[in-house]
């Protein structure tokens, strides 16, 4: 994403009830804020940004937009109400809560429940800095609610095409929340001209490069890619290239027996560059996430140790006939 080089609105200011404290995110599209409202409770507020089309000096609030911008500017503005206006409508505990969204200073804003945590990809970072991997059954318990959380989304015709785990929020009690649907769009009944979506190198399917052809398949690519970036540290290769030059058979060989058959080859599953050729729905994803791991295989037997061999020897000795004999050598001895 293009850096947000646009100056954020001060700390202290009030908006629409709210009172701005400070700046806590910004991208090439937004800039998020930490606020409160007039009951004193804590709100996250998006404020549609995008640094291409608009710049804003410091001490100004409103956004300078030049006439060559402006339409599609405009055209991103009504995208991001009437997302707002979908999100509100949804009420999941794995999709981040809109409670409000309102005009000012020329542009929309977004409030967000705010909720303590960090992001998947910090976590990621921070299991990568001690040398432990991501264990599996981390992976397919944040992964099965991620999933529940899309199909809500899905269902109410909207896909997010930027999933990363950079957008995959982890609350304090560790349930994930997904953020940032900066990139999504209204899929059905739209007649406004379509804006470019965003994507990110290694999450992003080839379709959104070719910017036809998305679907729910789209958004299951990115979970694979974000639940290959948990096994392995990063991301995958990125599709452009992929469709090229295809390197990633060699890191799934790595990633036997470090994860289950099943979980590597879902992962397979999910990043296939041909769309038909993934789950065709979020359900299918989530049998098989949900589906318990096989048990681990057995262990090699130790190697026999001196008491063993002396009993072997023992029971080679009595010819295995004397019942004394078997007594003898124990319990254990195979007779």
């Amino acid at each position: 994403m293009a850096a947000q080089n646009n100056a954020p609105l001060p700390d202290g200011l009030e908006i629409a009830g709210y009172r701005i404290v400070k700046k806590i995110a910004s991208g090439g599209f937004s800039i998020v804020y930490l606020a409160y409202d007039t009951e004193g409770v804590a709100v996250a507020i998006k404020e549609y940004l995008p640094s291409s089309l608009a710049l804003r000096q410091e001490g100004e609030l409103v956004p300078a937009v030049s006439k060559a911008h402006l339409p599609v500017f405009r055209i991103g503005l009504k995208c991001f109400f009437e997302e707002g206006r979908a999100l509100a409508r949804i009420s999941h505990p794995n999709v981040v809560s809109v409670l409000n969204f309102f005009r000012a200073h020329e542009t929309v804003y977004m409030v967000m429940a705010y909720e303590s945590g960090h992001s998947l990809q910090e976590h990621i970072q921070r299991q990568r800095s001690k040398g432990v991997k991501v264990g599996e059954l981390f992976i397919r318990t944040i992964f099965t609610q991620a999933v529940k959380g899309l199909r809500e989304v899905h269902a109410n015709k909207l896909l997010h095409l930027d999933l990363k785990p950079a957008n995959i929020y982890l609350r304090t009690d560790g349930t994930p929340m997904l953020l940032d649907f900066g990139a999504a769009r209204q899929t059905i009944n739209t007649d406004m001209p379509t804006l470019t979506p965003m994507y990110t190198p290694g999450f992003a399917p080839p379709e959104l490069y070719a910017k036809t052809g998305m679907g729910p398949w789209t958004d299951i690519y990115s979970i694979g890619a974000s639940m290959f970036a948990c096994m392995v540290g990063s991301p995958p290769q990125p599709a452009d290239q992929r469709k090229l030059e295809d390197k990633m058979a060699g890191h799934f060989e790595k990633l036997e027996g470090q994860y289950s058959p099943e979980l590597v080859q879902l992962v397979r599953w999910c990043l296939q560059i041909d769309p038909l050729e993934r789950p065709q729905s979020l359900f299918a994803l989530q049998k098989v996430l949900q589906a318990k791991p096989p048990a681990a295989a057995p262990a090699e037997p130790p190697a026999p140790t001196m008491m063993d061999k002396l009993r072997g020897l023992v029971g080679r000795l009595g010819g295995g006939g004397s019942n004394a004999a078997r007594a003898k050598a124990g319990p254990d001895t195979l007779v």
